[in-house]
């Protein structure tokens, strides 16, 4: 009878007993520090990793499986066969500091962004743009130089989202926007944190803060993750130690695609590097797989030109440049360029490290020397992407559909080709898609035949996480942490 009553007691008091609630923050880690956190006016990928969909948004946005879905314009519609836009705004929509937006926001966010002072890294996005103009408070019309199907996928870029123009001389610090999640604080070199922002206009995030933490190293990545400080790596570091953790039961492993084209850069303005005939050599002188084996831990797809292999236009022009050494000794010598030495700039991610190593041994195989510098990100993008001072770079360009940069002027490959800006052209007045994919298609051989850059492999995402998280983007159409769907399951 006393066993009976300590079990009815012992049962009243579990239900007596609160269910635990479920966390409502999260931490997660990130390789790179951002150098600042204005998306409209840096080129660095962990900038967007923190703000893009959680501080800031566009009129539109890229959704997981890479559609362009609505941001703050609840609809759209094209007019005159794609020549301009009419974007209809969600009404009751604030900023951070509480004032309001609206067309005239619209209006001074793409004009500042296509100003000849702007610095915003992808400048070519809004170059079509004639006009902006406010029909009524939540009604703008965007007319555009020539017709151009792919005006809503430009608008979901990190470059394209809304600012307030009261608080953009603090943007890159203090950023003000309109998303789900405010700027908390940044304590430079350690973290930085949002916390949910009570009058956002959407659909509440169920998460309260979000801390994002900078761990480079890849061993101090894996401690961090089996000592539980982190809760999530979405872009994890160490794919070495990926089959230890899917093994442990507290963590899954996502594994999905990204669109970061991952290539050996070249610039064109070394002379040497001028010489198709060198290019080519350099090309045939790196064996993918062995870069994808030893920097990736296997994780990677091979590609022959700056295009995402799941996407439908993709063509596979890797046998364009296939391992072949005795080539490119061949090439080198027509070049007259046997003895030649290069500089190899490198970034502080883990696949620019590992693979120039690896390529750097590929390159003296066939008589090419090279002169590594590992810099670090702020010194790589001041260097090399602004100032286009080195001769070989690896790098991981993760901007979706982005093969139009090899169509910029003074863009730091110093690729130029006009048979491919004619493509270019073409591409941005097409609207059919059967017409996109034919130029899309074109412009990848024209690439991969003028070996415009040695390409190597498609970033693969292998990401971490607690087993009890959900919402997470398994794959990366866009360099995003999206929190907007993230929760711990109960």
């Amino acid at each position: 009878m006393f066993a009976r009553f300590m079990q009815a007691a012992a049962m009243a008091t579990v239900l007596a007993t609160p269910a635990l609630a479920a966390p409502d923050s999260i931490t997660l880690a990130m390789v790179l520090e951002p150098p600042n956190l204005d998306p409209t006016g840096g080129a660095a990928a962990a900038i967007d990793e923190v703000v893009y969909a959680n501080v800031f948004e566009g009129l539109t946005r890229i959704g997981p499986d890479g559609s362009v879905q609505p941001g703050l314009a609840e609809s759209w519609q094209a007019e005159d066969g794609g020549k301009s836009y009419v974007f209809h705004l969600h009404p009751g929509v604030t900023f951070h500091d509480g004032s309001a937006f609206d067309a005239q926001d619209v209006i001074f966010s793409l004009d500042r962004a296509r100003a000849p002072d702007s610095t915003n890294a992808q400048k070519a996005l809004f170059e079509g743009i004639e006009t902006v103009e406010a029909v009524d408070p939540t009604t703008v019309r965007v007319t555009l130089k020539a017709p151009d199907g792919g005006f809503p996928f430009k608008m979901a870029w990190g470059d394209a989202v809304m600012v307030d123009e009261a608080s953009i001389q603090n943007i890159a610090t203090k950023p003000v926007g309109t998303g789900p999640f405010r700027f908390g604080e940044w304590r430079q070199g350690d973290h930085i944190r949002l916390d949910a922002f009570d009058d956002y206009w959407g659909g509440k995030p169920a998460l309260k803060t979000a801390t994002f933490r900078f761990i480079s190293d890849p061993s101090a990545a894996f401690a961090a993750m089996m000592a539980g400080d982190i809760d999530a790596f979405p872009i994890y570091p160490a794919p070495e130690t990926l089959s230890q953790l899917q093994a442990d039961p507290r963590f899954k492993v996502l594994v999905g695609t990204t669109e970061g084209e991952t290539i050996l850069a070249m610039n064109h303005k070394n002379p040497a590097l001028a010489d198709i005939r060198v290019r080519q050599a350099i090309a045939h002188a790196i064996n993918r797989q062995e870069i994808i084996d030893g920097a990736m831990f296997g994780y990677g797809t091979p590609i022959g030109t700056h295009f995402a292999p799941h996407h439908p236009d993709y063509v596979d022009l890797t046998g364009k440049s296939q391992h072949d050494p005795e080539q490119s000794r061949k090439l080198l010598a027509e070049a007259g360029a046997e003895n030649l030495t290069l500089r190899l700039a490198l970034p502080p991610t883990p696949y620019a490290r590992r693979g120039g190593e690896i390529i750097a041994a590929e390159l003296r195989a066939v008589g090419i020397q090279t002169q590594i510098t590992n810099m670090e990100w702020a010194q790589w993008l001041e260097q090399v992407f602004k100032n286009a001072d080195y001769d070989l770079t690896i790098i991981s360009h993760v901007e979706p559909m982005d093969i139009d940069i090899y169509g910029r002027k003074d863009y730091y490959f110093n690729y130029r080709n006009p048979a491919f800006d004619e493509v270019m052209t073409l591409l941005n007045a097409a609207t059919e898609p059967a017409d996109r994919s034919t130029l899309l298609k074109q412009a990848q051989e024209i690439l991969a035949g003028d070996y415009a850059n040695a390409f190597l492999f498609q970033l693969a995402k292998t990401g971490v996480a607690k087993a009890e998280i959900k919402g997470l983007w398994e794959n990366t159409p866009m360099p995003a942490n999206d929190l907007t769907a993230v929760y711990w399951k109960e």
